[in-house]
């Protein structure tokens, strides 16, 4: 097939990285590892695959002017989607799938969330030309699964079936949501379950019909939207529909009603840099499993995350503590507390903090 097109879904506020990540300027705009910002990193891991000139972002409209001016100069800016408002992934990834029909008929789409890390590019690049090369051949959708290490109750699950082509995904049986601690246990036991990392892989054609036929009635409401893209219309458009639009997942619209699923096995270093804890997978860690990022001075001190400013920071006898310091906000947290940060900013929110 002669198009194959990365549609990556960078509108998410990561309040879970709160102070580093706002609104404005979300996780997948922050540069973790030193090199360059999550969003760049995950576009220049598909090549040569998918090129960087065949990206396709979809962000909200508050976030992207910074995200223009963030993005890599090879990726053309009218390639950037605008959503009004988050309506979740499924609203999102049919807006995408609609621009590319309306411009190139049909391709491989491959949807990609823009704030993982993956410790073996080469792997991943492996994993994702199969199930590119699948998608071409055959009407199947296809996701990845990652292979658990150890009984996460955080991530939804991917039971899989029997080997399906030569190519080595497997059929899936069913999608599991994040299960209790004891279930993922067993989930892990059993051997035959992995972790959904929300990668997808299709045809546009069939992402197409599957929402034509799971989710109608938004596929019938986004057809004016179809009608506007690339013309001047298309944005006020997009502000006509959107808010009438189902608030669903694609996971729950989509892939867990879909009878025709494959998964392709993933061991490739994967993290979804959900929380703040996540930071050591971009960096070393010392001999006492601390990871210090700017002025830091410790003593006695293990298992600790700081992030410094312009400031040094002391710690002493301090034990799996998190400190973020920023230019306008200082947290302090347990790193065993690291998924209760989003709960600083329900509450600023809720006090009417602007923390943008």
């Amino acid at each position: 097939m002669d198009h194959i097109f990365q549609v990556i879904m960078a509108g998410g506020g990561g309040s879970r990285f709160w102070p580093l990540s706002r609104q404005a300027r979300p996780k997948q705009l922050l540069n973790l590892s030193g090199r360059d910002i999550l969003l760049n990193e995950t576009i220049l891991r598909m090549e040569p695959l998918v090129s960087r000139e065949n990206a396709y972002i979809v962000t909200n409209e508050e976030q992207s002017e910074l995200l223009k001016t963030l993005l890599l100069p090879q990726v053309p800016r009218e390639q950037v989607l605008m959503e009004p408002m988050g309506r979740n992934t499924a609203p999102c990834i049919l807006y995408a799938a609609l621009v590319l029909h309306k411009k190139y008929g049909d391709g491989v789409m491959c949807v990609l969330p823009a704030d993982h890390h993956i410790a073996d590019p080469e792997g991943y690049r492996r994993v994702m030309e199969e199930a590119v090369r699948t998608a071409e051949e055959t009407e199947k959708i296809v996701t990845i699964g990652i292979v658990p290490d150890h009984p996460a109750t955080g991530y939804g699950y991917i039971a899989c079936g029997e080997k399906s082509g030569a190519r080595g995904a497997r059929s899936v049986l069913r999608f599991v949501e994040k299960p209790a601690q004891s279930v993922a246990e067993e989930y892990l036991a059993q051997g035959n379950y992995l972790w959904n990392s929300g990668v997808f892989v299709w045809k546009i054609s069939v992402i197409l019909s599957a929402f034509a036929r799971l989710l109608p009635e938004m596929y019938e409401a986004m057809q004016p939207v179809y009608e506007a893209i690339g013309t001047d219309r298309e944005q006020e458009t997009l502000r006509q529909v959107y808010p009438g639009l189902q608030n669903i997942s694609v996971d729950y619209g989509i892939m867990e009603k879909s009878e025709d699923v494959l998964v392709f096995q993933g061991d490739y270093g994967w993290s979804d840099v959900g929380s703040l804890d996540a930071l050591p997978v971009f960096h070393k860690t010392d001999d006492r499993d601390n990871l210090f990022l700017g002025d830091v001075l410790a003593l006695e001190s293990s298992g600790c995350i700081v992030k410094g400013q312009d400031k040094l920071i002391a710690l002493v006898g301090a034990e799996d503590l998190m400190v973020i310091d920023t230019e306008d906000a200082l947290l302090v947290c347990p790193k065993n507390r690291a998924q209760d940060v989003k709960k600083i900013v329900e509450a600023l929110e809720k006090a009417g903090r602007s923390q943008r």
